[in-house]
């Protein structure tokens, strides 16, 4: 199984759309046995669920996500755990214990939005 999580500094990054970089996660009998962080040749939005396709991930944890990639994640047979926050290499242990919750509504209002953005910019928690 391979998980990606989106990836700033050690973080989860909040903004799925706008993440430069993950860190993948490689997983056998329930434990991480290597990872990697890998950068997204600035792939937005549209592209970001194509390219965890071809790094044949299983399992997304993200911060925020709008509702057009949530979308795109399903239709990739990716399973999502949007709206989390915190350390990566937390999240993916808490994941493998079973106790990362899922999130039904992991959509813009999971990140802070500086002066002057707004979810019109980027359709976040609309369809793409």
């Amino acid at each position: 199984m391979r998980v990606a999580v989106t990836y700033e500094n050690g973080m989860i990054f909040q903004h799925f759309g706008r993440t430069e970089q993950f860190k993948l996660y490689d997983i056998e009998e329930g434990k991480v046995i290597s990872e990697q962080v890998v950068g997204t040749n600035g792939a937005g939005h549209g592209a970001l669920a194509g390219f965890l396709k071809s790094e044949s991930v299983d399992v997304l944890i993200c911060g925020g996500i709008g509702g057009g990639a949530q979308i795109a994640m399903r239709e990739a047979g990716i399973t999502l755990f949007g709206g989390v926050s915190g350390s990566a290499d937390g999240a993916v242990a808490r994941f493998l214990s079973n106790t990362l919750d899922q999130n039904d509504s992991p959509t813009c209002d999971h990140h802070g939005h500086g002066e002057g953005h707004s979810c019109g910019e980027h359709k976040c928690g609309g369809a793409q």
